[in-house]
């Protein structure tokens, strides 16, 4: 992999990890792009960047981090659980899953699930503007929404918002609980991988990881700070046809 290669997948995964936009759907489409195999070495510095962007999560929302926020974090893995629980039970099905058909019809699948939300949306029902008042059971059913996530091309921090905003979280709210959601979701998951392609670090240069990893933690905490301002003025719409444009686009090239 190139020092280039390395800085255009770090962007791709800081700015649409934390997006309602599928990072994964994008990695393979960009991957695909370059001509990246899906070797190893590379499958190495996808966990590095993916671990730099868990990082800037930490930094953006360093004031979570201690022990007053017992609470939060309880409903944190509460929410976690049904994933991990799934995502173990059923491991080998859902690597059959990813083709890029199945992530585009996702992409326009939950494309067209925002512009659903976003219809019936009322500022007045959804009550919930403080992460930290969300009640266990609402973190539950966030966390059984993030199940769904475990389908190539449907984003986590989409599934998570759709299910926040369904059980009373309002945008900006919705959105911080996908930050804070995706830190167990991806320790579990690049830890994980990290176990089972560790020897694969020596044979990966050290420059593109160092590299994918300062640019991927930079990109990643500033895209999360301009995220949370644009939901303050605007909607889910945009990301919502962004979907369905980027699913038919997927369906026109590559199927």
């Amino acid at each position: 992999m190139s020092i280039i290669d390395s800085i255009i997948l770090a962007i791709v995964e800081g700015i649409t990890e934390f997006l309602p936009i599928s990072s994964t759907g994008h990695m393979i489409i960009v991957s695909d792009f370059l001509n990246i195999s899906e070797s190893d070495e590379n499958k190495a510095f996808m966990i590095i960047i993916q671990l730099s962007a868990i990082l800037a999560v930490a930094f953006n929302y360093k004031d979570k981090f201690s022990l007053s926020k017992i609470n939060l974090w309880l409903k944190i893995l509460i929410a976690f659980l049904p994933l991990a629980i799934i995502g173990f039970i059923f491991k080998d099905t859902i690597k059959e899953l990813f083709t890029i058909t199945i992530v585009a019809y996702m992409f326009i699948i939950g494309g067209i699930v925002f512009l659903i939300l976003e219809y019936f949306y009322k500022e007045n029902t959804h009550q919930i503007t403080d992460i930290e008042k969300v009640s266990y059971k609402q973190s539950l059913l966030i966390g059984i929404s993030q199940v769904f996530a475990l389908i190539p091309g449907t984003s986590r921090a989409g599934a998570v918002i759709v299910g926040a905003l369904i059980v009373g979280l309002n945008r900006k709210s919705s959105a911080e609980f996908s930050f804070l959601l995706a830190i167990p979701v991806m320790i579990a998951t690049s830890g994980y991988d990290l176990y089972k392609h560790f020897d694969d670090f020596n044979n990966q240069g050290f420059a593109p990881l160092i590299i994918g990893f300062i640019v991927s933690f930079i990109v990643a905490f500033y895209s999360m700070k301009i995220f949370i301002k644009f939901i303050e003025n605007f909607t889910f719409v945009a990301f919502g046809i962004y979907r369905i444009i980027f699913g038919l686009l997927l369906l026109m090239f590559y199927i």
